[in-house]
């Protein structure tokens, strides 16, 4: 990967190589002004120019002759003190950062390996900075505090061995003497081993990493990365052999080579990028770049943004580095890129899954990535989107496949294609992705259904709140020959009269081949719940009183009981039903619905149409419900009833309706005479009388036998109703009525059976009377054993009465307490 461009910064003129002893030695920059040590002693200042191209040229300031030998080895700018500290013939120099000219007030500091300087500090309105004094010849580290006039040792490090290297955060120092690494913190004397090294053959190395963190050349050749606590959060780098210098330049560690720069990862430990370069010995990092510093040059790498290098891991499918890239510099990023980069990385691992027919991974990253899914939709051949201005970005992976071809060629892995981008919609619908495309989404699935022959979905989707478009879902719908789909799919949009006509339309054409069988059920079902009058009166004519009958009990805010009457005037066979629906199912007591109720039975009666005319069985069984219904209810208007049928031969009918309104006598009357019927006429006494006093039953049948001897005396009848009535006569009232000249015979087995009756009732009477007695007297006993209790009596106690000493034990208690004799008890009646 390009991570790091280079440019050419410097570039000293080539000369013969016995006369050159200015070759660099080594550099600093601060902000536009760069300074470049060199082997003979000489200091450079150049300003950066704008740049032209890619490259960006240096201006030449000015410069400075340190002494006639001796290379500068280390600089370091103070732009807060506006010093630069010069290394040089083993002592540091400070300078004017402008002109080169040396600070008076600053003395040399002598026997210096190499120095770093810490972070500046301002403390009651004076600024210094601290620097870090590494001493081979003192074996030590001190510590100044710079200021601009003046620095003074503040402190000091004595180590076992000669420094090596020196890196530095806050008061926490990393030295690399002869064979080993420490920590040490100046501020709480505490000292920490970490590891040995083998200075003969590696160049030993101490940096700064990010903050808190130090870069070492482990053994091994390992790039190890401590923390100022002496434990390391993250893997060692595997860097090559003869490692010159290296830095950290965030997220990843630069390794110099004498011709060659290589780049890691601090993120997975793995080689990104090598630079082949010429002769280099040095690095120099700073916030826009890193310099590298050879003998006649120094070049400038520019990190490229995180931005480009994600999207380049991306044109490459390395999703796993991009996303740990990204993750890694996620503080560096506004958070709007990080959410867009991290949705790219996330959708293209998704779509790469998606090819590979891995399709729960995909769909988890679609989802987490949140995928546009019309991008997905567009892929599918026959897909509608209905968004018009949705520009598809087809995914760039190399194991696209085309759909379309695999539809015409491999139907069944299309299916599995298919049954993915199922899945999937039906996943995000009711997310709040989802709800920017529901008309996309559903459209879509409704299609997928069908496609695969998902009736049970397809019917659950259309029944259900959707937003498939109308226009395009109909015919493919009627294509497929899926007409209760149809209506199902009107009824979801609000659409009721085209839903129900599509269902109509299903039921009266039998050349309609119906999925569907509960068709008609279901109309009956949508009608009596729909709130649409208009609609409802368009089809009572088809569907009839199952509109009324089969709504809410407790809905009557479309049609009232009286309204829906008003409008089955009409139809009487619906009207009967609709009656019978509000007397027998919801119990309604309204006089004037069980009195239209029953004029409504004797009009079909009275008036039969052909069909009942043609069925002797139909008629009959309409007079048996209505004789049932005028014997059961107890709220219709019997004189309005009997008004209409009065002139019919309607018989037990008219007896029924006398009945309620006491005239028995004319009721019996007209059965026996008019109608002719014993049985009907026995049968009204039974069920008159049910429920009513012995007296009462008496006199009806009583009678009942008195008419059957005044009209028309039939012997055998009377006879057969004596007999099988004897419990509901008076014996000594039959004997009364019956004629004189009826023998013994025809009546004994009335008289009999009515004896043993009379003998049974007058038995009973005796056995309650008696049980009633011994009860009464099993509470009196109770009673006594409840209130007599033992009592003492000495001579001085004496009768209430009488006033008399008690000389023996005949005495009583009284309720109240009192003592009396039982003859004073009894003679005095004393209660």
């Amino acid at each position: 990967m390009d991570i790091f461009s280079s440019s050419l910064v410097f570039e000293k003129v080539a000369v013969a190589k016995d006369k050159d002893k200015s070759v660099i030695q080594c550099m600093e920059c601060s902000c536009n002004n760069v300074y470049i040590g060199s082997k003979d002693g000489v200091i450079q200042h150049f300003t950066t120019s704008s740049k032209k191209g890619d490259r960006q040229t240096l201006r030449v300031v000015t410069k400075r002759q340190m002494g006639r030998s001796g290379e500068i080895s280390q600089l370091k700018a103070v732009p807060v003190l506006n010093h630069l500290l010069v290394l040089w013939d083993s002592s540091i120099t400070a300078l004017n950062m402008f002109s080169l000219e040396p600070v008076a007030a600053l003395k040399k500091i002598q026997n210096v390996s190499l120095f770093r300087l810490g972070e500046p500090v301002v403390r009651t309105q004076q600024v210094f900075v601290e620097l870090f004094v590494a001493s081979t010849k003192r074996r030590a580290v001190s510590i100044h505090k710079v200021c601009v006039d003046r620095w003074e040792c503040v402190g000091n490090v004595a180590l076992a061995q000669d420094p090596v290297a020196l890196a530095v955060h806050e008061t926490c120092l990393c030295v690399a003497t002869s064979d080993r690494y420490i920590l040490h913190d100046y501020q709480t004397q505490s000292e920490l081993e970490l590891f040995t090294h083998n200075l003969g053959k590696q160049n030993v190395l101490a940096k700064q990493s990010v903050k808190g963190e130090f870069l070492l050349n482990g053994p091994g050749n390992l790039g190890m990365f401590v923390l100022k606590s002496g434990i390391s959060q993250r893997p060692p780098v595997p860097w090559p052999d003869e490692v010159l210098d290296a830095v950290v330049h965030f997220p990843y560690v630069l390794v110099l080579q004498r011709k060659s720069l290589h780049v890691y990862s601090m993120l997975d430990q793995q080689l990104k990028q090598t630079v082949f370069l010429n002769s280099s010995k040095s690095l120099h990092s700073t916030t826009d770049g890193v310099f590298v510093v050879g003998d006649r040059e120094i070049r400038r790498l520019s990190q490229s943004p995180p931005e480009a290098q994600i999207q380049k891991l991306l044109g490459c499918e390395r999703v796993n580095e991009a996303l740990a890239l990204l993750d890694g510099v996620q503080s560096l990023l506004p958070e709007d890129t990080y959410k867009d980069l991290h949705t790219s990385i996330i959708c293209t691992s998704g779509w790469i899954h998606f090819y590979r027919e891995a399709f729960l991974d995909a769909k988890e990253l679609f989802i987490k990535g949140n995928l546009d899914p019309r991008e997905l939709i567009k892929l599918y051949p026959g897909m509608t989107l209905i968004s018009e201005d949705f520009k598809s970005q087809p995914p760039t992976v190399s194991n696209a496949k085309d759909l379309r071809k695999l539809n015409n060629e491999a139907q069944p892995e299309f299916h599995k294609y298919l049954s993915f981008l199922s899945l999937y919609l039906r996943e995000i619908r009711n997310t709040d992705l989802g709800q920017l495309f529901t008309q996309d989404i559903d459209t879509t699935l409704f299609k997928v259904y069908l496609e695969l022959g998902s009736h049970d979905n397809l019917d659950q989707l259309v029944s259900s709140r959707n937003d498939c478009a109308l226009d395009v879902c109909v015919p493919d719908l009627e294509g497929h020959k899926r007409f209760f789909t149809i209506g199902l799919l009107y009824q979801s949009h609000g659409e009721h009269f085209n839903a129900i006509q599509t269902w109509v339309w299903m039921v009266d054409d039998v050349s309609v081949d119906s999925s569907e069988p509960n068709v008609l059920l279901y109309i009956v079902k949508t009608l009596s719940q729909l709130k649409e009058k208009s609609i409802i009166m368009k089809f009572i004519d088809w569907v009839g009183v199952l509109i009324f009958t089969e709504r809410d009990p407790g809905d009557q805010s479309t049609f009232e009981p009286q309204e829906v009457l008003s409008i089955l005037t009409n139809y009487q066979l619906a009207l009967v039903l609709y009656l019978e629906f509000l007397v027998n199912v919801q119990q309604s007591q309204m006089e004037k619905h069980h009195t239209l109720l029953a004029n409504t039975y004797t009009t079909r009666i009275l008036h039969p149409d052909q069909q009942m005319k043609s069925n002797a069985a139909n008629m009959e069984e309409m007079r048996q419900t209505l004789q049932q219904f005028l014997w059961q209810s107890s709220f219709y208007d019997a004189d309005a009833v009997y008004e209409k049928i009065q002139s019919s031969d309607l018989h037990v009918e008219k007896a029924i309706l006398l009945g309620r309104v006491g005239e028995h006598r004319k009721a019996l009357r007209l059965l026996v005479d008019e109608e002719r019927d014993e049985k009907a006429a026995e049968n009204y006494c039974t069920r008159t009388s049910a429920g009513q006093g012995r007296e009462f039953t008496q006199q009806l049948f009583s009678c009942l036998l008195q008419t059957y001897l005044e009209s028309r005396p039939h012997v055998p009848a009377v006879v057969d109703l004596l007999n099988r009535n004897a419990v509901a006569f008076n014996l000594l009232k039959v004997l009364e009525v019956l004629p004189g000249s009826w023998s013994l015979q025809l009546v004994i087995r009335f008289l009999l059976e009515s004896l043993r009756v009379t003998t049974h009732d007058r038995r009973m009477r005796g056995l309650e009377k008696s049980l009633t007695r011994m009860d009464n007297l099993r509470q009196r006993h109770a009673w006594m054993e409840a209130t007599q209790v033992m009592v003492r009596v000495d001579r001085s106690r004496v009768c209430h009465s009488c006033q008399r000493q008690f000389s023996g034990p005949e005495f009583l208690r009284r309720t109240t307490g009192e003592l009396v004799h039982t003859h004073c008890y009894n003679t005095n009646k004393i209660q």
